[in-house]
């Protein structure tokens, strides 16, 4: 359901057909403005690849032909994700590309998850827009940790959001990235840090979101 609601759906995105040449591809990138577009098959729902822009001008810089089909530089042909995929798996596939093609549960394309929208929903998961102050918290790593930064935050005010950080890594300490709500004030900030710093978590950053 979430990755339905992020996605473009095919109506609205500009597309090749596998049948198109080159030319016709290089055509509809630069009408479009887009450095890459989904290539589909000719009934317009199977996801066949990407073509990108680069690609085709560098083929044509070195003499290519240009009434090859479009498949002749298709790309990325495995790299797509399913309607319900987990976010984990969006974040993971998603690295260097543009955008991940979303497929259906019959394997027909959905349309497309872009960069930006995977971004814009880590903003709004950083609570960006309704918190007041970002602290960045190094934790020792115990077990109960974030039980017990949160249950002191909790005798304060409450917390918009959380995000951890270092789970991969071997090191003994970890970043916990904790944001208050934006009726936060200077005095409630103040008495957070200390009785975080009171159990032996060392506040590194405070970060005034108003101010960005």
């Amino acid at each position: 359901m979430l990755i339905r609601s992020l996605a473009i759906p095919k109506r609205d995105l500009t597309v090749v057909k596998e049948s198109a040449t080159l030319q016709e591809a290089i055509d509809i990138l630069e009408e479009s403005g887009f450095r890459c577009v989904p290539i589909l098959d000719e009934t317009g729902t199977l996801f066949r690849g990407n073509v990108y822009k680069m690609h085709i001008y560098r083929h044509k810089a070195n003499g290519g032909d240009m009434n090859l089909p479009v498949t002749h530089l298709l790309k990325n042909a495995t790299k797509f994700i399913s309607i319900d995929s987990s976010f984990f798996k969006v974040f993971f596939t998603i690295k260097e590309l543009p955008y991940i093609a979303v497929l259906n549960k019959d394997m027909t394309f959905f349309g497309i998850l872009t960069h930006s929208s995977l971004l814009n929903m880590l903003a709004q998961s950083w609570s960006v827009d309704v918190g007041s102050y970002v602290l960045t918290i190094v934790a020792p790593s115990r077990r109960g940790d974030l039980f017990q930064i949160t249950k002191i935050v909790n005798k304060v005010t409450s917390i918009a959001s959380l995000i951890t950080l270092d789970v991969t890594r071997d090191d003994v300490l970890r970043r916990v990235l904790l944001t208050l709500p934006a009726d936060t004030t200077k005095a409630e900030l103040d008495q957070v840090i200390q009785g975080l710093e009171k159990q032996e978590f060392r506040v590194i950053s405070i970060e005034n979101l108003q101010d960005q």
